[in-house]
């Protein structure tokens, strides 16, 4: 009993604003529990089931719609008459879902997250509805054609890599946006050029020391300006045979 009279949903409010979440969650959450027939027209459970289902349908109705329907006993009469009030919703729902799909597009959103996300609320809207359900291909067609018009290379790129998942494509394209996004806090935190590597300033003083070394040593003198004239000339190209 205590998991009857437990919230497993947001209870169904009196201005319908959840009822296509919400049926879809009480069907479910029914057939789990082995109550699913007890909705259904015409159905042989005993009576014990039904009860057992109007006690989890009443935990699950606002309360305004608790007292409207006060009188049912019927788990699939509730049903019925919740479906005749509120299933119109589908009819106001669909075209303004059908609108979004048909005017989405990858380019209008400033993050690919962003844009998952609409997609899903999109798709599960779509499928609430009883539309014919979207698949993967579509969602990877809808993507690729949404490119914004400076990525056509990119886009293409995507196109051969051969997806046949939505969701591996946006895998891919949420590590790109981080990838990017390091390296341009890199660069920000370090313009190119603006420090030299630490390879570089060790050879660098390793060198000065040496020929400061050199210089302070027995190579003075003519010994010493030959040895200058032959590096000079390696340095310009000239070998040190003529």
């Amino acid at each position: 009993m205590s998991n009857l009279t437990k919230l497993e949903f947001n209870a169904l409010h009196v201005t319908r604003k959840n009822y296509l979440t919400w049926i879809l969650d009480a069907e479910i959450l029914l057939s789990a529990i082995g109550l699913g027939d007890t909705i259904k027209e015409g159905n042989k459970t005993s009576e014990q089931d039904k009860e057992k289902a109007m006690i989890f349908l009443r935990h699950h109705l606002d309360e305004g719609l608790k007292s409207e329907y006060l009188t049912i006993k019927n788990p699939s009469t509730l049903w019925r008459d919740l479906k005749e009030r509120y299933d119109h919703q589908k009819t106001v729902i669909l075209p303004k879902a059908c609108y979004d799909w048909l005017h989405l597009r990858l380019q209008d959103y400033k993050s690919v997250s962003e844009y998952n996300s609409i997609m899903f609320k999109i798709t599960s809207q779509l499928k609430l509805c009883g539309e014919k359900n979207i698949t993967d291909k579509d969602m990877l067609e809808k993507t690729y054609s949404t490119f914004h018009a400076n990525n056509m290379f990119l886009q293409q790129q995507y196109r051969d890599r051969g997806f046949t998942k939505y969701s591996e494509l946006i895998s891919v394209l949420l590590l790109a946006k981080q990838n990017n996004k390091f390296l341009l806090k890199n660069h920000q935190a370090r313009p190119t050029g603006s420090t030299p590597f630490p390879e570089v300033n060790a050879v660098t003083n390793n060198e000065y020391r040496d020929n400061k070394t050199v210089g302070r040593g027995h190579g003075h003198g003519r010994g010493r300006g030959r040895g200058h004239a032959r590096g000079h000339d390696f340095v310009h190209g000239r070998g040190g045979n003529q």
